[in-house]
């Protein structure tokens, strides 16, 4: 196995990250500094990243979570703000665990955790155009003109975003509720689209990435992908 592709599967990085630590010089084989990329892994041989020895995973952990307001989709924190690894609990504690689709600080919903680092790559990667579904409420009664204007494309950092799926779902005590449907993945995106025709998102959930859906699962908790989404995923 390539060092490159050893050093992802053993869930410390994607591959594009161990390609770094390679280069970087982070990488040692036996003591010995590798900075070959074409390097073939032996089973006899000792890895270790930065000193510290790595193992390939005999198999990959992939789990979905129901992320809540108030955390925040890192490993760390400099602001001490709390983070979604925290309401990982049992064995999957002592993981490296890789944050699929972030949310911001005060979005809610479906992420995917997993210990694939190329996974991870190849699901938030442009190219794939994954579909990611929100549900958002704003004030006050959305029209049909300002519908229109978001599924077109909304200029965000001078790049227009992706046409998208915007539909009002209901109307009631003041509250537009609707499900929007992007392809992308910039920062903040939703809330910024709506922000630029000056709505301001009092609401946001993620419930479905893909052919993955968060269904009744409860805020801060989490369960493994069944079958069925981890075929969905091995088909990307």
């Amino acid at each position: 196995m390539r060092i490159n592709k050893y050093i992802a599967t053993s869930g410390i990085a994607s591959r594009r990250k161990a390609e770094e630590f390679v280069t970087l010089g982070k990488v040692k084989v036996n003591g010995r500094m590798v900075k070959d990329l074409a390097y073939n892994v032996k089973k006899t041989d000792i890895v270790t990243v930065d000193g510290k020895k790595i193992d390939v995973l005999s198999e990959h952990v992939y789990l979905m979570l129901h992320k809540p307001k108030g955390y925040i989709c890192s490993n760390s924190d400099e602001k001490g703000r709390k983070t979604v690894l925290e309401l990982v609990k049992g064995r999957y504690e002592k993981m490296r665990l890789f944050t699929v689709g972030r949310l911001d600080y005060d979005t809610e919903g479906l992420i995917i955790l997993t210990t694939d680092g190329d996974m991870a790559n190849k699901i938030t990667h442009p190219s794939f155009e994954m579909p990611k579904k929100y549900i958002a409420k704003i004030e006050g009664e959305i029209t049909s003109d300002e519908i229109k204007k978001i599924s077109d494309g909304i200029i965000l950092d001078g790049v227009v975003t992706k046409p998208c799926k915007v539909r009002l779902l209901n109307f009631e005590d003041n509250i537009s509720r609707l499900q929007v449907v992007i392809t992308e993945g910039r920062n903040r995106q939703v809330r910024r689209m709506f922000e630029n025709i000056n709505r301001e998102v009092i609401f946001l959930k993620r419930t479905e990435i893909g052919n993955i859906r968060l269904g009744g699962l409860t805020r801060g908790t989490f369960r493994e992908l069944n079958k069925k989404e981890l075929l969905f995923l091995k088909r990307l």
